[in-house]
Protein backbone atom coordinates (compact mmCIF):
# COMPACT_ATOMS: atom_id res chain seq x y z
CA UNK A 1 0.00 0.00 0.00
CA UNK A 2 2.98 2.58 1.21
CA UNK A 3 4.43 1.32 -2.22
CA UNK A 4 1.30 2.38 -4.09
CA UNK A 5 0.93 5.67 -2.57
CA UNK A 6 4.87 6.41 -3.11
CA UNK A 7 4.16 5.55 -6.96
CA UNK A 8 0.97 7.82 -7.05
CA UNK A 9 2.79 10.64 -5.09
CA UNK A 10 5.51 10.70 -7.89
CA UNK A 11 3.20 10.52 -10.87
CA UNK A 12 0.99 13.72 -9.29
CA UNK A 13 3.97 15.50 -9.06
CA UNK A 14 5.47 15.08 -12.06
CA UNK A 15 2.05 15.77 -13.88
CA UNK A 16 2.29 19.16 -11.53
CA UNK A 17 5.82 20.06 -12.74
CA UNK A 18 4.78 19.47 -16.23
CA UNK A 19 1.96 21.90 -15.82
CA UNK A 20 3.79 24.07 -13.67
CA UNK A 21 6.64 24.59 -17.07
CA UNK A 22 4.10 24.13 -19.89
CA UNK A 23 3.82 27.03 -21.57
CA UNK A 24 1.38 28.95 -24.61
CA UNK A 25 3.09 30.09 -27.12
CA UNK A 26 3.05 31.88 -31.13
CA UNK A 27 5.34 30.87 -33.79
CA UNK A 28 5.17 33.19 -36.88
CA UNK A 29 6.51 32.19 -40.19
CA UNK A 30 6.51 32.41 -44.04
CA UNK A 31 6.55 30.05 -47.11
CA UNK A 32 4.98 27.83 -49.37
CA UNK A 33 2.67 25.05 -48.63
CA UNK A 34 4.89 22.42 -48.19
CA UNK A 35 6.89 24.73 -45.45
CA UNK A 36 3.32 25.69 -44.05
CA UNK A 37 2.35 22.14 -43.94
CA UNK A 38 5.64 20.61 -42.60
CA UNK A 39 5.89 23.18 -39.98
CA UNK A 40 2.55 22.65 -38.37
CA UNK A 41 3.41 18.90 -38.06
CA UNK A 42 6.53 19.86 -36.41
CA UNK A 43 4.99 22.40 -33.80
CA UNK A 44 2.43 19.75 -33.02
CA UNK A 45 5.33 17.33 -32.21
CA UNK A 46 7.78 19.25 -30.33
CA UNK A 47 4.60 20.56 -28.43
CA UNK A 48 3.64 17.31 -27.29
CA UNK A 49 7.37 16.18 -26.54
CA UNK A 50 7.78 19.43 -24.41
CA UNK A 51 4.46 19.83 -23.21
CA UNK A 52 4.20 23.36 -24.50
CA UNK A 53 1.19 25.04 -27.01
CA UNK A 54 2.25 26.51 -30.13
CA UNK A 55 -0.20 28.63 -32.04
CA UNK A 56 1.24 28.28 -35.73
CA UNK A 57 1.10 32.50 -37.74
CA UNK A 58 1.89 31.72 -41.13
CA UNK A 59 1.63 33.91 -45.04
CA UNK A 60 3.14 34.12 -47.76
CA UNK A 61 6.42 36.36 -48.42
CA UNK A 62 4.60 39.17 -49.65
CA UNK A 63 3.53 41.28 -47.21
CA UNK A 64 5.65 39.03 -44.09
CA UNK A 65 8.21 42.25 -43.75
CA UNK A 66 5.59 44.80 -43.29
CA UNK A 67 3.40 42.63 -40.44
CA UNK A 68 6.37 41.83 -38.64
CA UNK A 69 7.50 45.31 -38.53
CA UNK A 70 3.82 46.60 -37.41
CA UNK A 71 4.06 43.68 -34.77
CA UNK A 72 7.59 44.59 -33.39
CA UNK A 73 6.97 48.18 -33.44
CA UNK A 74 3.75 47.25 -31.12
CA UNK A 75 5.58 44.65 -28.90
CA UNK A 76 2.75 41.79 -30.50
CA UNK A 77 5.19 40.00 -31.93
CA UNK A 78 5.33 36.12 -31.71
CA UNK A 79 7.53 34.13 -29.29
CA UNK A 80 9.10 32.38 -32.16
CA UNK A 81 9.53 34.45 -35.12
CA UNK A 82 11.10 33.39 -38.44
CA UNK A 83 13.64 36.07 -39.95
CA UNK A 84 15.22 37.07 -43.16
CA UNK A 85 19.02 37.50 -42.56
CA UNK A 86 18.68 41.15 -44.31
CA UNK A 87 16.44 42.17 -42.02
CA UNK A 88 18.74 42.20 -39.29
CA UNK A 89 20.03 46.03 -40.05
CA UNK A 90 16.09 47.29 -39.85
CA UNK A 91 15.08 45.26 -36.52
CA UNK A 92 18.45 44.89 -34.65
CA UNK A 93 21.02 47.45 -35.49
CA UNK A 94 21.95 47.62 -31.90
CA UNK A 95 21.62 43.64 -31.11
CA UNK A 96 18.92 44.00 -28.77
CA UNK A 97 16.16 43.81 -31.13
CA UNK A 98 15.76 39.88 -30.04
CA UNK A 99 16.56 37.59 -27.23
CA UNK A 100 20.34 36.99 -27.18
CA UNK A 101 20.55 33.33 -27.27
CA UNK A 102 23.49 32.61 -25.82
CA UNK A 103 21.76 33.13 -23.01
CA UNK A 104 20.14 29.98 -23.46
CA UNK A 105 23.08 27.87 -24.63
CA UNK A 106 22.36 25.36 -21.91
CA UNK A 107 19.21 24.88 -23.50
CA UNK A 108 19.73 25.05 -27.44
CA UNK A 109 22.85 23.14 -28.48
CA UNK A 110 24.76 25.84 -30.65
CA UNK A 111 27.46 23.36 -31.34
CA UNK A 112 25.58 22.42 -34.17
CA UNK A 113 26.78 25.48 -35.95
CA UNK A 114 30.30 26.65 -37.15
CA UNK A 115 31.36 30.13 -34.88
CA UNK A 116 31.69 31.48 -38.35
CA UNK A 117 28.09 30.16 -39.07
CA UNK A 118 26.98 32.26 -35.69
CA UNK A 119 28.64 35.29 -35.96
CA UNK A 120 26.36 36.08 -39.42
CA UNK A 121 23.47 36.99 -37.18
CA UNK A 122 25.54 37.88 -33.95
CA UNK A 123 25.41 42.04 -33.32
CA UNK A 124 27.37 43.59 -30.63
CA UNK A 125 27.99 40.51 -29.49
CA UNK A 126 24.45 39.13 -28.87
CA UNK A 127 23.11 36.32 -31.15
CA UNK A 128 19.86 37.30 -32.59
CA UNK A 129 18.48 34.47 -34.64
CA UNK A 130 19.80 30.72 -35.19
CA UNK A 131 20.60 30.14 -39.23
CA UNK A 132 18.68 27.52 -40.37
CA UNK A 133 20.46 27.32 -43.56
CA UNK A 134 23.63 28.45 -45.02
CA UNK A 135 23.69 29.51 -48.98
CA UNK A 136 26.15 31.46 -51.36
CA UNK A 137 26.89 32.36 -55.00
CA UNK A 138 28.97 29.97 -56.65
CA UNK A 139 29.49 29.16 -60.65
CA UNK A 140 27.01 26.86 -62.34
CA UNK A 141 28.14 25.76 -65.66
CA UNK A 142 26.51 24.11 -68.99
CA UNK A 143 29.08 21.12 -69.27
CA UNK A 144 27.96 20.74 -72.59
CA UNK A 145 28.45 24.00 -74.77
CA UNK A 146 31.89 24.30 -72.86
CA UNK A 147 32.73 20.97 -74.61
CA UNK A 148 31.06 21.71 -77.74
CA UNK A 149 33.66 24.83 -77.56
CA UNK A 150 36.35 22.30 -76.75
CA UNK A 151 37.13 23.97 -73.06
CA UNK A 152 37.43 23.01 -69.82
CA UNK A 153 35.34 24.51 -66.89
CA UNK A 154 36.88 27.76 -66.02
CA UNK A 155 38.49 27.97 -62.65
CA UNK A 156 40.06 31.61 -62.60
CA UNK A 157 38.36 35.05 -63.84
CA UNK A 158 41.80 35.01 -66.57
CA UNK A 159 40.38 31.73 -68.36
CA UNK A 160 36.65 32.82 -68.06
CA UNK A 161 37.35 35.59 -69.91
CA UNK A 162 39.37 33.84 -72.22
CA UNK A 163 36.67 31.38 -72.76
CA UNK A 164 34.87 34.23 -73.82
CA UNK A 165 36.77 34.37 -76.93
CA UNK A 166 36.44 31.15 -77.99
CA UNK A 167 32.84 31.04 -77.70
CA UNK A 168 32.63 33.67 -80.16
CA UNK A 169 35.55 32.09 -82.84
CA UNK A 170 34.22 28.79 -82.18
CA UNK A 171 30.25 28.81 -81.41
CA UNK A 172 29.01 32.03 -82.24
CA UNK A 173 28.09 35.55 -81.20
CA UNK A 174 25.01 34.85 -79.41
CA UNK A 175 27.15 32.17 -77.52
CA UNK A 176 28.38 33.60 -73.43
CA UNK A 177 30.26 31.51 -70.90
CA UNK A 178 28.14 33.27 -68.21
CA UNK A 179 25.64 35.99 -67.22
CA UNK A 180 25.96 38.08 -64.57
CA UNK A 181 23.09 40.94 -65.02
CA UNK A 182 20.13 40.57 -63.17
CA UNK A 183 17.52 43.54 -63.20
CA UNK A 184 18.56 45.03 -60.00
CA UNK A 185 22.56 44.88 -60.52
CA UNK A 186 22.91 41.82 -57.94
CA UNK A 187 24.34 39.84 -60.26
CA UNK A 188 27.34 42.55 -60.94
CA UNK A 189 27.66 43.91 -58.06
CA UNK A 190 28.34 40.10 -56.46
CA UNK A 191 30.56 39.59 -59.08
CA UNK A 192 32.34 42.49 -58.65
CA UNK A 193 32.62 42.04 -54.93
CA UNK A 194 33.80 38.42 -55.16
CA UNK A 195 36.94 39.63 -57.37
CA UNK A 196 37.34 42.58 -54.80
CA UNK A 197 37.26 40.50 -52.05
CA UNK A 198 39.73 37.73 -53.41
CA UNK A 199 42.22 40.92 -54.10
CA UNK A 200 41.70 42.86 -50.90
CA UNK A 201 40.89 40.30 -48.62
CA UNK A 202 38.49 42.56 -47.25
CA UNK A 203 34.45 42.59 -48.16
CA UNK A 204 32.73 45.48 -49.18
CA UNK A 205 31.13 46.85 -46.00
CA UNK A 206 32.89 45.92 -42.83
CA UNK A 207 30.45 43.70 -40.30
CA UNK A 208 31.74 45.33 -37.39
CA UNK A 209 32.39 49.29 -38.19
CA UNK A 210 29.74 49.57 -41.29
CA UNK A 211 32.86 51.51 -43.02
CA UNK A 212 32.82 51.08 -46.97
CA UNK A 213 36.30 49.23 -47.37
CA UNK A 214 37.21 49.87 -51.02
CA UNK A 215 39.51 52.59 -52.30
CA UNK A 216 38.30 54.26 -55.33
CA UNK A 217 41.18 52.70 -57.41
CA UNK A 218 40.07 49.17 -56.17
CA UNK A 219 36.78 49.92 -57.41
CA UNK A 220 37.60 51.56 -60.51
CA UNK A 221 39.40 48.18 -61.36
CA UNK A 222 35.98 46.11 -60.96
CA UNK A 223 34.17 48.07 -63.09
CA UNK A 224 37.15 47.89 -65.59
CA UNK A 225 36.64 44.46 -65.22
CA UNK A 226 33.09 44.29 -65.66
CA UNK A 227 32.85 46.87 -68.35
CA UNK A 228 35.80 44.49 -70.33
CA UNK A 229 33.34 41.10 -70.01
CA UNK A 230 30.60 42.95 -71.43
CA UNK A 231 32.63 44.30 -74.44
CA UNK A 232 34.49 40.64 -75.16
CA UNK A 233 31.02 39.45 -75.09
CA UNK A 234 31.68 37.24 -71.60
CA UNK A 235 28.51 38.22 -70.47
CA UNK A 236 25.43 39.68 -71.73
CA UNK A 237 26.12 43.63 -71.73
CA UNK A 238 23.05 44.80 -70.00
CA UNK A 239 21.06 47.15 -72.53
CA UNK A 240 20.59 43.83 -74.59
CA UNK A 241 19.06 41.93 -71.61
CA UNK A 242 17.17 44.61 -71.10
CA UNK A 243 15.86 44.78 -74.71
CA UNK A 244 15.17 40.65 -74.37
CA UNK A 245 12.69 41.68 -71.84
CA UNK A 246 14.85 41.36 -68.79
CA UNK A 247 13.94 37.66 -68.33
CA UNK A 248 15.03 35.82 -65.58
CA UNK A 249 17.65 32.60 -65.92
CA UNK A 250 15.37 29.89 -65.93
CA UNK A 251 12.62 31.73 -67.96
CA UNK A 252 15.31 32.21 -70.66
CA UNK A 253 15.79 30.15 -74.05
CA UNK A 254 18.77 30.91 -74.47
CA UNK A 255 20.25 29.03 -71.06
CA UNK A 256 17.58 26.44 -71.74
CA UNK A 257 19.35 25.45 -75.04
CA UNK A 258 22.93 26.29 -74.15
CA UNK A 259 24.19 29.45 -75.75
CA UNK A 260 24.40 31.00 -72.23
CA UNK A 261 26.53 28.70 -70.27
CA UNK A 262 27.12 29.82 -66.79
CA UNK A 263 25.71 31.72 -64.03
CA UNK A 264 26.19 33.09 -60.79
CA UNK A 265 23.86 31.52 -58.51
CA UNK A 266 22.86 29.99 -55.47
CA UNK A 267 23.64 26.52 -54.17
CA UNK A 268 20.00 25.99 -53.49
CA UNK A 269 18.80 26.67 -56.80
CA UNK A 270 19.98 23.48 -58.76
CA UNK A 271 16.61 22.13 -59.77
CA UNK A 272 15.40 25.82 -60.68
CA UNK A 273 17.55 26.45 -63.19
CA UNK A 274 18.63 22.78 -64.21
CA UNK A 275 15.20 21.53 -64.66
CA UNK A 276 14.51 24.08 -68.11
CA UNK A 277 17.57 22.89 -70.07
CA UNK A 278 16.92 20.71 -72.64
CA UNK A 279 18.23 17.26 -73.09
CA UNK A 280 21.72 15.94 -73.41
CA UNK A 281 22.55 19.69 -71.39
CA UNK A 282 24.58 19.15 -67.96
CA UNK A 283 24.75 21.65 -65.47
CA UNK A 284 27.58 21.42 -63.00
CA UNK A 285 28.31 23.26 -59.77
CA UNK A 286 31.82 24.70 -59.78
CA UNK A 287 34.33 26.14 -57.28
CA UNK A 288 34.30 30.25 -57.33
CA UNK A 289 36.55 31.76 -59.79
CA UNK A 290 39.96 33.24 -58.81
CA UNK A 291 41.72 36.46 -59.08
CA UNK A 292 45.06 36.37 -59.54
CA UNK A 293 47.07 36.32 -56.42
CA UNK A 294 43.39 35.98 -54.83
CA UNK A 295 44.06 35.69 -50.43
CA UNK A 296 40.86 33.93 -50.26
CA UNK A 297 37.54 32.76 -52.38
CA UNK A 298 35.42 35.83 -51.81
CA UNK A 299 32.53 34.05 -51.27
CA UNK A 300 29.42 35.37 -50.39
CA UNK A 301 28.37 33.27 -47.96
CA UNK A 302 24.92 34.34 -45.66
CA UNK A 303 22.03 32.86 -43.67
CA UNK A 304 18.88 32.17 -46.02
CA UNK A 305 16.89 33.05 -42.72
CA UNK A 306 16.90 33.09 -39.23
CA UNK A 307 14.99 31.80 -35.84
CA UNK A 308 14.79 34.18 -33.71
CA UNK A 309 13.11 34.55 -30.66
CA UNK A 310 11.05 37.58 -29.00
CA UNK A 311 12.74 39.70 -26.29
CA UNK A 312 9.14 40.77 -25.27
CA UNK A 313 8.17 36.79 -24.68
CA UNK A 314 7.29 35.94 -21.19
CA UNK A 315 8.17 32.54 -21.81
CA UNK A 316 11.60 32.80 -24.04
CA UNK A 317 13.12 29.61 -22.19
CA UNK A 318 10.28 27.56 -23.24
CA UNK A 319 10.70 29.15 -26.83
CA UNK A 320 14.20 28.51 -26.41
CA UNK A 321 13.31 24.15 -26.01
CA UNK A 322 10.87 24.93 -29.00
CA UNK A 323 13.29 26.11 -31.11
CA UNK A 324 15.89 23.40 -30.32
CA UNK A 325 13.59 20.72 -30.86
CA UNK A 326 12.87 22.22 -34.35
CA UNK A 327 16.56 22.45 -35.46
CA UNK A 328 18.16 19.62 -33.49
CA UNK A 329 15.49 17.19 -32.64
CA UNK A 330 15.82 13.49 -34.66
CA UNK A 331 11.97 13.84 -35.07
CA UNK A 332 11.73 17.32 -35.94
CA UNK A 333 14.29 17.19 -38.69
CA UNK A 334 12.66 14.14 -40.38
CA UNK A 335 9.08 16.26 -40.54
CA UNK A 336 10.74 19.21 -41.53
CA UNK A 337 13.10 17.89 -44.04
CA UNK A 338 14.60 20.68 -46.50
CA UNK A 339 11.62 23.12 -46.38
CA UNK A 340 13.73 25.79 -45.30
CA UNK A 341 16.54 24.76 -47.60
CA UNK A 342 20.12 22.57 -46.71
CA UNK A 343 20.04 22.66 -42.47
CA UNK A 344 22.53 24.56 -40.98
CA UNK A 345 22.38 22.13 -38.09
CA UNK A 346 25.20 19.82 -38.38
CA UNK A 347 22.91 16.83 -36.62
CA UNK A 348 19.90 17.82 -39.25
CA UNK A 349 22.41 17.90 -42.14
CA UNK A 350 23.82 15.10 -41.41
CA UNK A 351 20.80 12.85 -40.71
CA UNK A 352 19.38 14.41 -44.01
CA UNK A 353 22.23 13.07 -46.14
CA UNK A 354 22.74 9.47 -44.37
CA UNK A 355 18.73 9.55 -45.17
CA UNK A 356 19.42 10.47 -48.73
CA UNK A 357 16.87 13.18 -48.52
CA UNK A 358 19.46 15.43 -50.22
CA UNK A 359 19.72 15.53 -53.61
CA UNK A 360 24.04 14.97 -55.02
CA UNK A 361 24.23 18.07 -56.31
CA UNK A 362 22.56 20.39 -53.72
CA UNK A 363 25.27 18.57 -51.77
CA UNK A 364 28.90 19.11 -53.83
CA UNK A 365 27.33 22.80 -54.42
CA UNK A 366 26.76 23.43 -50.72
CA UNK A 367 29.93 21.52 -50.13
CA UNK A 368 32.00 24.49 -52.41
CA UNK A 369 29.93 27.07 -50.18
CA UNK A 370 30.98 25.88 -46.64
CA UNK A 371 34.51 25.09 -47.73
CA UNK A 372 34.92 28.36 -49.60
CA UNK A 373 37.17 31.01 -47.83
CA UNK A 374 36.41 34.49 -46.73
CA UNK A 375 35.46 37.38 -44.49
CA UNK A 376 32.24 37.51 -43.05
CA UNK A 377 29.84 39.73 -44.84
CA UNK A 378 27.42 42.52 -43.43
CA UNK A 379 23.48 42.29 -43.70
CA UNK A 380 24.15 46.19 -44.86
CA UNK A 381 25.38 45.16 -48.60
CA UNK A 382 21.41 44.14 -49.07
CA UNK A 383 20.39 46.84 -47.63
CA UNK A 384 17.08 48.27 -49.75
CA UNK A 385 18.87 51.83 -50.27
CA UNK A 386 22.62 50.51 -50.62
CA UNK A 387 21.26 47.83 -53.38
CA UNK A 388 19.17 50.76 -54.98
CA UNK A 389 22.77 53.12 -54.71
CA UNK A 390 25.00 50.35 -56.36
CA UNK A 391 22.61 49.43 -58.77
CA UNK A 392 21.49 52.70 -59.98
CA UNK A 393 24.82 53.63 -61.00
CA UNK A 394 25.89 50.44 -62.19
CA UNK A 395 23.00 50.66 -64.75
CA UNK A 396 24.09 54.24 -65.85
CA UNK A 397 27.69 52.73 -66.22
CA UNK A 398 26.32 49.66 -68.31
CA UNK A 399 24.51 51.79 -70.50
CA UNK A 400 28.08 54.03 -70.82
CA UNK A 401 26.41 57.53 -69.68
CA UNK A 402 28.74 57.41 -66.85
CA UNK A 403 32.64 56.50 -67.00
CA UNK A 404 34.46 54.31 -64.75
CA UNK A 405 35.84 56.54 -62.11
CA UNK A 406 32.73 58.62 -61.92
CA UNK A 407 30.73 55.41 -60.94
CA UNK A 408 33.32 54.61 -58.73
CA UNK A 409 32.91 57.64 -57.20
CA UNK A 410 29.33 58.30 -57.09
CA UNK A 411 29.32 54.34 -55.49
CA UNK A 412 31.38 55.60 -52.70
CA UNK A 413 29.74 58.37 -51.94
CA UNK A 414 26.17 56.75 -52.36
CA UNK A 415 27.04 54.02 -49.95
CA UNK A 416 28.83 55.71 -47.57
CA UNK A 417 25.59 58.42 -47.24
CA UNK A 418 23.40 55.74 -46.16
CA UNK A 419 26.00 53.74 -43.38
CA UNK A 420 26.58 57.47 -42.22
CA UNK A 421 23.07 57.67 -41.64
CA UNK A 422 22.60 54.34 -39.80
CA UNK A 423 25.46 54.86 -37.95
CA UNK A 424 24.67 57.97 -36.47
Amino acid sequence: MTMKLTILAGLMAATSLSAANAADLRMSWWGGDSRHLATQEALKYCGEKLGHSISPEFTGWSGHQEKITTQLAGGTEADIMQINWPWLPLFTPNGEGFADLNEFSDTIDLTQWTEGELATSTVNGHLQGLPLSITGRLPWFNQTTFEKAGLSIPTTWDELEEAGKVFKEKLGDDYYPYEATGTDGLDARLLMTAYLTQKTGKTMIDPETLEFNYTMDEMVDALEMYKRYTDEGVIIPWPKVAAGGNLVLHENPAWADGHIAGTYQWDTVYFKISDPLQEGQVLVPSKILLAEGATNDGVYRKPSMLFSISRNSDNQEAAAEVVNCLLNDEGAIDILGTTRGIPASKQAFDQLTAAGAIEQEQIDAHQIILDATGPTISPYFEHPQIASAIGDTLEEFAYGQIDAETAADDIIYNVNDVLDRVRN
